[in-house]
């Protein structure tokens, strides 16, 4: 039925969260795809990420011919950032059988794997698409890359030592778990994975930062929140949205500086209220808030990071790499 409502993000995340296991996926598909053709995309920066909902879905269906068409054009309207689109696009060509204009449309993005921690969606779809000795040998020249570049460049500032640790740990752990998978015995590379991954097991405890375990608030715990104190209104950003993306970034520096079992817990403000009112102390606190967040566990932990394809740990109920994994960018 035709509509001019417009298709806003927290929409295209809840169509991405329901995906295939929608009782019509079909009807998503065109709610998606109707709206970009018909100009209803509430923000015009998020029309190729419509697009590449709906060509998810019809990968989960099975319609890889026409998931291709929809990621051709989501690069089309979208061409200045179009990396995760065309890697996408590489690998429906390849899972189709045409493996040169696939493995040539991927090749052009491979050199990010040496200087953008979420390029691994690369590896994702060779494998995929049955090519995982290709995405080994991508894996394997990255971290040789990164490593020659860190023994040669003695100069690099701080944050850029930071960033190639956080990489090859990132990287080593990927090209570990994908060696696993192929039966292959350890090798240098894998001896260096678990031992970054034993090591990074009790890095947390020589960390400043604060606790493996971050106290996060839901969307309308939120807003619930800075209503009943709104003495918190400095320490909190402005937006829930900002206040997920500083949670994902507090996280992903974390895990750049060796830190593992890291988390959240999801806060209320009926819990805080009743908690600070047990213990005797200022619910606006920081160091209640502190004391709080060590106080949940149960269902209230949630671990990070989820996998890629995994509903995100905010809550939003999209995927993982849809919602924030982007955010730690920002």
């Amino acid at each position: 039925m035709p509509t001019s409502e417009l298709l806003t993000a927290d929409r295209i995340d809840e169509i991405d969260a329901l995906g295939s296991t929608s009782p019509d996926p079909a009807a998503l598909v065109a709610e998606l795809v109707g709206a970009v053709d018909e100009g209803r995309v509430a923000d015009p920066d998020d029309t190729g990420y419509a697009l590449l909902v709906a060509a998810d879905i019809l990968v989960q269906a099975g319609d890889l011919a026409d998931a291709l068409a929809l990621t051709t054009r989501a690069i089309a309207e979208q061409p200045e950032d179009d990396a995760y689109a065309r890697s996408m696009r590489g690998g429906l060509l390849l899972r189709l059988g045409r493996e040169d204009e696939g493995m040539a449309e991927l090749t052009v993005l491979r050199p990010l794997l040496e200087t953008d921690p979420d390029a691994t969606y690369l590896i994702d779809d060779l494998a995929e698409a049955g090519h995982t000795e290709t995405a080994l040998e991508w894996l394997t020249g990255a971290l040789d890359a990164i490593m020659e570049r860190t023994r040669t460049e003695q100069h690099e500032s701080e944050d850029a030592q930071d960033e190639a640790a956080a990489m090859i740990y990132g990287l080593a752990q990927r090209r570990h778990d994908l060696r696993e998978e192929m039966g292959l015995p350890h090798d240098d590379y894998d001896n260096l994975a678990d031992r970054l991954l034993a090591a990074s097991n009790h890095a947390l405890d020589a960390l400043d930062d604060g606790p493996a375990t971050l106290l996060f608030w839901p969307r309308a715990e939120f807003d619930a929140l800075l209503v009943r104190w709104p003495a918190l209104i400095d320490s909190y950003p402005a937006t829930w949205d900002e206040h997920r993306a500083q949670i994902e970034r507090a996280l992903a520096e974390a895990s750049g500086l060796g830190g593992a079992d890291l988390g959240v817990v999801a806060g209320s403000v009926a819990g805080l209220a009743a908690f600070a009112e047990r213990e005797g102390s200022d619910p606006t606190d920081e160091e209640t808030h502190d004391e709080y967040a060590d106080s949940l566990t149960g269902p209230d932990l949630r671990s990070w990071p989820p996998g890629r394809n995994d509903a995100c740990w905010c809550g939003s109920g999209a995927k993982y790499k849809k919602c924030c994994l982007p955010r730690s960018r920002g």
